[in-house]
């Protein structure tokens, strides 16, 4: 059982971390207007909307947004039970010769973000493969890096991030949930 510990980011600091984001991609993005951003399911889905709508105000650039469920690229696969529970990968574009910005809420030991990228490879050989991430908590076992990171929240292992956003939740925040 979690309780939580503090609010790290309310919503006003979660909406300037996703601006911040958005305008590190517009400038990494040097004149090319093929870039894509597709949201990890669950809660990097609806972040990546927010991304792409402050993408889409603030430059030319042809932003689309796809959803991605990475159940079957889980290397714990077998621990989470022989049926996968699969949401659906929701992609509508090709991603081949394209900047692809995959989008998560929380950076951890980073088996998430390397479903991830198997999956988007699966789909095609992207030109840049970039991640965003609202928290990076640290603890990583695999040498995984976020391009672009909202928040650095040192924690430990018996501490939890949780990610609130109003399509789930009710309401806009992240914050640090500790072990009772």
């Amino acid at each position: 059982m979690y309780i939580q510990k503090a609010v790290i980011l309310d919503s006003a600091a979660v909406g300037r971390s996703l601006m911040r984001i958005s305008h590190e991609i517009i400038e990494s993005a040097e004149g090319e207007k093929s870039v894509c951003i597709i949201g990890i399911r669950r809660r990097g889905v609806p972040l990546a909307r927010r991304i792409a709508e402050n993408i889409r105000k603030f430059s030319d650039i042809d932003v689309q947004v796809g959803e991605l469920d990475i159940s079957l690229y889980r290397d714990d696969l077998s621990e989470t039970g022989s049926q996968a529970n699969l949401n659906g990968t929701d992609v509508g574009f090709p991603v081949e010769g394209r900047t692809v910005v995959l989008v998560d809420d929380v950076l951890y030991t980073g088996r998430t973000a390397r479903a991830a990228i198997e999956a988007v490879i699966h789909m095609g050989r992207p030109s840049r493969l970039r991640l965003a991430v609202l928290v990076d908590r640290g603890h990583r076992e695999l040498p995984i890096r976020a391009d672009y990171v909202g928040k650095n929240v040192p924690t430990s292992r018996r501490e939890l991030i949780a990610v609130r956003v109003p399509e789930y939740d009710g309401c806009c925040e992240a914050a640090i949930l500790e072990e009772k």
